[in-house]
């Protein structure tokens, strides 16, 4: 979404937004960010549980390249970077972990159950902030005690879910467990890249960390016979 410099210039589908007010910014960018949440979890939800694709591996693999493509229509290039390409190894790596795991969790659960696991994500993600280096943060107590409440609702939620839903498995809550592990690591991650160095842009940090990243979407593809039958049901409907 945003170019940004030492005047923090920002930029919307090429539309600049920097002479406009920050609280116009700031309503435009929410907005168009809850729209846009709203238009992918309907979009996801439709993919898996309608046209029977449930290949979450496959599917992130095909959306790292989408973002590329995009970013690269932006006008950022690589000579545009200003951090090393090692320094989005551990952050792809967990980025593509937890997208895959959250999309390929659809096929077990429904979307309203899926978004309220990754709700519970700022507990993982404020315990986690002790330990990774550059941040080293801690949190006042009551702040863990809000997350912990937001945790307890979500276990009552689940357990009345789990007996009124037709698509709620176990399989789905560990592969959304194990996303909400990797987003521990994953915000952490970002935001110790950004305060290390400051310059880091938003547009540099999505290209790298996807472009990084499709490499480790290989091997669980493979492993699951995913790329295959993937390819071979996308084959179909074109055919």
């Amino acid at each position: 979404m945003a170019m940004k410099n030492e005047e923090q210039e920002r930029s919307l589908f090429g539309i600049s937004l920097t002479d406009r007010p920050r609280w116009k910014q700031f309503l435009i960018c929410s907005s168009g960010f809850f729209f846009g949440y709203l238009v992918n979890g309907i979009c996801e939800e439709y993919v898996y549980n309608r046209l029977q694709f449930s290949y979450g591996w496959y599917f992130t693999f095909v959306q790292s390249f989408v973002y590329v493509f995009l970013i690269y229509l932006q006008g950022f290039t690589p000579k545009q970077m200003v951090n090393p390409w090692k320094t989005y190894v551990k952050l792809s790596a967990v980025l593509m972990g937890s997208h895959g795991l959250t999309k390929g969790s659809l096929a077990f659960l429904n979307y309203p159950a899926q978004i309220m696991f990754k709700s519970t994500k700022v507990l993982p993600v404020m315990v986690m902030g002790a330990f990774i280096p550059g941040l080293r943060r801690k949190y006042p107590a009551h702040e863990y005690a809000s997350a912990l409440l937001l945790v307890a609702g979500l276990i009552i939620f689940t357990l009345a879910d789990a007996k009124t839903s037709p698509n709620f498995s176990i399989i789905g809550v560990l592969m959304i467990s194990g996303a909400l592990i990797m987003d521990a690591f994953l915000g952490n991650l970002q935001e110790a890249i950004f305060t290390l160095s400051p310059e880091t842009t938003q547009m540099e940090m999505l290209f790298c960390s996807s472009v990084v990243g499709l490499p480790f979407l290989i091997p669980p593809m493979v492993l699951t016979g995913e790329l295959f039958k993937a390819w071979s049901s996308c084959s179909q409907v074109y055919n």
